[in-house]
């Protein structure tokens, strides 16, 4: 299933959701046509390593965030965007723009530690906007569980569009990636489940304290 928009409007544009994106692609594409810096030694400079920000906290602290804004693919890019777009201006709107990059850094914080916490010995980087886009989700779950959601879904051979509300869509997203993280342990090379999941948890939790914070 691809969620394509959702029918959920907005009071304001949501600039900081947009922003986010474009800094996103921004990297991207620095990243995969720079000439002096492959994307591996990228990944290796400004990925989130678990076993170097265990051993050396406050020097690799910013990894957390500079991971946050480096793509290993073009899907994977892709896919973070797109839900971002479709979930984070309803969030946006409900936060505000402070409010809302707070929360977002917040999300993508935890959901790093998730990530760390399932193989604290990993050498391998972390990289993608996953883990905040995943607080996102977790916010919008229990603000507008039942806002209808344009979906793309595969039925064998045939292809349709169909609406859903939220409550569905993300339920079954994140029952997949729960699935898919206890198949594999965190460290594994591939996707940081547990990073999604803490994340969603995390969005969860500090979407209702987060939206009667002041500022």
């Amino acid at each position: 299933m691809i969620p394509l928009s959702d029918e959920n409007p907005t009071r304001n544009f949501p600039v900081i959701t947009l922003l986010i994106i474009v800094a996103n692609i921004w990297v991207y594409f620095t990243t995969f046509f720079s000439a002096t810096l492959p994307p591996e030694r990228m990944f290796n400079q400004y990925g989130l390593v678990p076993y170097d920000l265990i051993n050396s906290p406050v020097t690799e602290y910013p990894a957390i965030y500079s991971s946050m804004f480096l793509h290993a693919g073009f899907l994977h890019l892709a896919g973070n965007m797109l839900y971002l777009w479709i979930f984070g201006n309803n969030i946006e709107d409900v936060l505000g723009k402070f409010r809302f990059t707070l929360f977002y850094l917040v999300c993508g914080t935890i959901a790093a530690l998730g990530h760390i916490a399932t193989d604290t010995s990993s050498v391998i980087p972390m990289v993608g906007a996953s883990g905040a886009v995943s607080g996102v989700l977790g916010a919008y779950l229990v603000l507008f569980p039942f806002a209808r959601v344009k979906t793309l879904i595969f039925i064998v051979i045939f292809i349709t569009v169909i609406r859903i509300p939220a409550l569905v869509l993300l339920g079954l997203w994140i029952g997949l990636q729960v699935m898919n993280g206890m198949a594999v342990t965190g460290g594994a090379p591939g996707v940081a489940w547990f990073a999604h999941i803490g994340g969603f948890l995390a969005g969860m939790v500090l979407i209702l304290p987060f939206r009667g914070m002041r500022t």
